[in-house]
């Protein structure tokens, strides 16, 4: 199955993004263009890491807009744009088979086991079995293919079809030796990964906060002070 919607490599790294994003730190999304540059270019959960610049990840974020895999919003009283995912309407997609997604986008081809683990700190995918229900509904959408296994390895892995030429599909040599289960090790660097990960997450939450206070302070010490009447 042909796909009509295609990502440039920046769009796509962001609408993965959106989607982690909304499923990890729910308190901080929708993301202002400084917070999805942040995530966009964090060094935990993503290959390639990025140097992504303002005016890139602004650019890609419109574009997604007028794709229809993103828009933009106003949450509450903030006068900031902020952006949100469109990926359940625009791809008719539930949340597991889009944290399945996103996790390709984010870090390219993968083995059942590693998207079984990664994608689990988005959503809980519950076992292989139902891991192999999501991706099979994914390839049959066409926003996935099965890749044969790499040299040294007996495991299949998996690659998005949104940016298909995002990621190399050769593995890493390194990583030939440790496919289907996550050891102890592996469960350890994960778990430090997803502190690291939430310590950026508030960090950013903070900057938007002293950016919207300074916001403020700033349009009030330009308001013109009204003057005290006389007493009658």
């Amino acid at each position: 199955m042909a796909l009509d919607i295609q990502l440039d490599p920046i769009e796509a790294r962001l609408f993965g993004v959106l989607i982690e994003k909304a499923l990890t730190t729910p308190d901080q999304y929708p993301l202002s263009v400084n917070a999805a540059v942040n995530g966009a270019n964090q060094k935990t959960n993503r290959e390639p890491v990025l140097a992504l610049e303002e005016p890139e990840v602004a650019g890609a974020l419109q574009r997604l807009e007028r794709k229809y895999m993103a828009r933009m919003v106003f949450p509450g009283s903030s006068r900031v744009e902020k952006y949100c995912h469109n990926g359940k309407d625009a791809l008719a997609l539930d949340a597991p088979a889009l944290a399945v997604l996103a996790e390709l986008l984010l870090r390219g081809p993968q083995s059942p086991g590693e998207l079984r683990g990664r994608a689990g700190r988005m959503i809980a995918i519950e076992s292989l079995d139902h891991l192999a229900t999501i991706l099979s509904t994914l390839i049959e959408r066409g926003f996935v293919r099965r890749l044969p296994p790499s040299p040294g390895s007996r495991v299949e892995r998996y690659v998005q079809l949104l940016c298909p030429d995002l990621h190399p599909l050769e593995a890493p040599v390194a990583a030939y030796a440790a496919r289907e289960e996550d050891g102890p090790t592996r469960s350890v660097a994960a778990d430090l990964a997803a502190r690291v990960e939430t310590l950026e997450a508030e960090v950013g939450r903070l900057r938007e906060e002293v950016r919207a206070l300074q916001a403020t302070v700033s349009a009030s010490a330009s308001m013109p002070q009204r003057e005290n009447s006389p007493a009658a």
